[in-house]
């Protein structure tokens, strides 16, 4: 199973929408799916019409070891995508685990490599225990850009984090791409901001972009991600687009169907 984390401790960039449509285009692309609510605030769980708290079995049980990843993940409407979705109790995993031993590889240890192609991981908009768990488990990360100032000073505090990560708990770590949000080309900063992260990572920057699109913005009010609600909109678009360029970069230790 491949293990990506979609993470950036600024919040508001686009982290959950794009954890919910490129999880749903991977599905659709004959990968069989999973994504795992690692964010209190289960987001990407609403997004995907499943209630977390009508659940018996949680991202909070999965960290706590209380529930196996079998019992954890649920089926979504999404033929091929499952999820382990999220409550308000995961936010107490935060402190629970500060006394584990293991605290940072609760996750790594609880994920079963059997029954899925690929796995990502939403993560909460801050670098504490929750993030690193996913850090830590990840074989690669993608990271949520938006096109804004303050995200390059946010990015940089990332790269600082990987590269910790890497020295002292998940040397094969390593960052699959930089995915710009929220782009809009009436805003002349958008294009500035995007020239510098281009300039600065290269290749590492994926080529589609996510535009600002209201299609994206409706979609998690009706439980279903855009490329359900939506499926010609520019946003599903764009991430139809980002789910080839991802694939195209990942190991092929399965062809899809």
């Amino acid at each position: 199973m491949i293990t990506i984390a979609i993470a950036n401790q600024k919040g508001g960039v686009g982290k959950t929408t794009t954890a919910i449509n490129i999880a749903t285009a991977m599905a659709a692309t004959g990968w069989k799916t999973l994504l795992i609510d690692l964010d209190p605030q289960g987001n990407a769980s609403t997004g995907l019409g499943v209630a977390g708290a009508d659940r018996e079995y949680t991202s909070y049980d999965l960290l706590l070891d209380q529930g196996t990843l079998t019992e954890c993940a649920q089926p979504t409407d999404i033929p091929g995508l499952d999820i382990v979705p999220a409550t308000q109790d995961l936010s107490g995993a935060e402190v629970e685990l500060v006394s584990v031993d293991d605290r940072t590889a609760r996750l790594r240890k609880a994920l079963d490599t059997q029954g899925y192609d690929v796995c990502f991981i939403d993560c909460p908009p801050s670098l504490g225990l929750l993030t690193l768990n996913a850090l830590c488990a990840a074989d690669s990360l993608l990271v949520p850009l938006q096109c804004e100032f303050f995200a390059l000073e946010g990015l940089s505090q990332l790269l600082q984090t990987v590269e910790r990560v890497q020295q002292g708990f998940n040397s094969d770590l390593g960052i699959i791409g930089v995915v710009l949000t929220m782009f809009d080309r009436r805003n002349r900063l958008t294009d500035q901001v995007a020239d510098d992260v281009r300039d600065c990572l290269g290749k590492l920057v994926f080529e589609n972009v996510i535009p600002r699109n209201v299609r994206l913005s409706e979609a998690p009010s009706h439980g279903m991600p855009a490329l359900v609600y939506d499926h010609n909109c520019s946003g599903s678009r764009a991430y139809i687009g980002l789910a080839r360029e991802l694939i195209g970069r990942l190991p092929q230790k399965r062809k899809a169907a």
